[in-house]
């Protein structure tokens, strides 16, 4: 059985990040872009960080920050995992020597097998997360058509965009990727989780993973 990862993003409170830890969340996310309603300071993220266990990778979210800031960040914040959703490059991304994924803002007449290809094989890079392309960063909620994902892309693919509990299932029947991300289709408000949703998300892709693709 391949066992799909599973990534619970915007963390603020550490209510949430002890919900997302008991209910077996394989990652957690800190949003460092300040116009996100779930951004966190890195004073208040090295808080949350310090109560993360051994073996849930910390993730640090960025959108097109100057390489000064994401440095000051890390100078503060333990971070296991970078994760870019602007127009970085893969030199951009490269430059800061923490393992990276990359955000694509999936549309059609995107090539995703190109986008891919541009980040491939750089230092560091570990990941390609595919989002809904909406105003602003982030999916905003909304999920895309999942047939634009190419079959075989050079980069692990992380599922993004619009994933609840009630449709996650089916999500990582369609797709397999090898893992998902999610915000606020687990929230009871911007930046607040809720901790049964983040149960009913993580048993969703568990019961997908145990049964057959679509």
């Amino acid at each position: 059985m391949t066992r799909t990862r599973i990534k619970i993003c915007g963390i603020t409170r550490e209510d949430d990040l002890a919900a997302a830890v008991a209910a077996g969340a394989d990652a957690l996310g800190l949003v460092f872009y300040a116009p996100s309603p779930r951004y966190v300071a890195p004073q208040r993220a090295a808080q949350l960080v310090a109560r993360m266990p051994a073996f849930v990778t910390r993730v640090g979210l960025f959108v097109n920050a100057p390489a000064e800031t994401v440095r000051a960040v890390l100078s503060e914040v333990a971070l296991d995992l970078l994760q870019f959703h602007g127009d970085e490059d893969a030199a951009y991304c490269s430059q800061f020597g923490r393992p990276w994924i990359k955000a694509a803002r999936v549309r059609p007449g995107l090539d995703l097998l190109e986008y891919a290809s541009s980040f491939a094989g750089a230092p560091g890079v570990s990941g390609l997360l595919l989002d809904a392309d909406v105003e602003g960063y982030g999916g905003g909620g909304r999920t895309f058509d999942w047939s634009l994902i190419p079959p075989s892309l050079p980069l692990p693919v992380i599922l993004s965009g619009g994933l609840h509990p009630g449709n996650v299932a089916a999500a990582v029947r369609a797709v397999r990727p090898w893992a998902v991300d999610v915000s606020s289709g687990v929230e009871r408000a911007k930046g607040v989780k809720d901790a049964q949703k983040i149960t009913e998300f993580i048993a969703g892709v568990l019961d997908a993973d145990a049964g057959p693709s679509l």
